[in-house]
């Protein structure tokens, strides 16, 4: 039985043709040779490897970085703090962004400078020196001047009058009528308070009956 496999298998690998086998393997890069074909895969092979080892490593980090953290107390929400304030560092460092700024600095500069803005405050000031000038201006803040005098003068005539009544209230006779009935009302509660109190500390035999007079009729 193993002698008709093997003759088999003999014939079979004899009826395949060296050029299939051949083409089974990947073809060459043009440009390279086989030897410098091997080398880029022995050199690719090897920087996988070390690209594995490196993610085990920073994986092993990033554990203890954030044992460090919690031990620490510190939060995910610190750590966002941290990262977002160095990348606004890193934006505001960056060249791009110190071009920008020179830029608009620049356009800034030119823009005050021109002949039109120029134009444009001194006009500005000009309306603005007008108008402050102008009798409409000077009627309108000497009536709202007088309209806040007024109303400080009544606000405090207010307070004035509700001083004065209230003082002739207190000493009308109706006023110190209530105030007396009030202290005869206190001056009766107090003393009966006080009578209670007598009764409950009085001694044991002021509560037994009087003697009965026994004599005869």
């Amino acid at each position: 039985m193993e002698s008709a496999s093997q003759g088999l298998l003999s014939d079979a690998m004899t009826d395949v043709p060296v050029d299939s086998v051949a083409s089974g393997r990947t073809s060459v890069p043009e440009g390279l040779t086989l030897a410098e074909e091997e080398e880029l895969r022995s050199e690719l092979a090897k920087v996988e490897e070390e690209i594995g080892t490196l993610r085990q490593v920073l994986a092993a980090k990033e554990r203890h970085c954030g044992e460090l953290k919690r031990k620490l107390g510190l939060t995910p929400l610190d750590g966002l703090k941290q990262n977002l304030s160095k990348s606004w560092h890193d934006v505001q460092v960056s060249n791009a962004y110190v071009k920008t700024s020179e830029k608009l600095g620049e356009w800034n500069d030119k823009v005050t400078q021109s002949d039109l803005y120029l134009s444009a405050s001194s006009t500005l000031e000009n309306w603005n020196e007008k108008l402050t000038q102008s009798e409409a201006y000077k009627k309108t803040q000497e009536t709202l001047s007088q309209a806040g005098q007024k109303t400080s003068a009544a606000l405090s005539n207010v307070g004035s009058v509700i001083s004065r009544k209230l003082g002739d209230m207190r000493n009308s006779a109706t006023f110190k009528s209530f105030e007396d009935r009030v202290g005869t009302i206190k001056s009766r509660v107090v003393g009966s308070r006080e009578n209670s109190t007598d009764g409950l500390h009085s001694p044991s035999g002021a509560g037994d009956k009087p003697p009965q007079d026994n004599a005869p009729f």
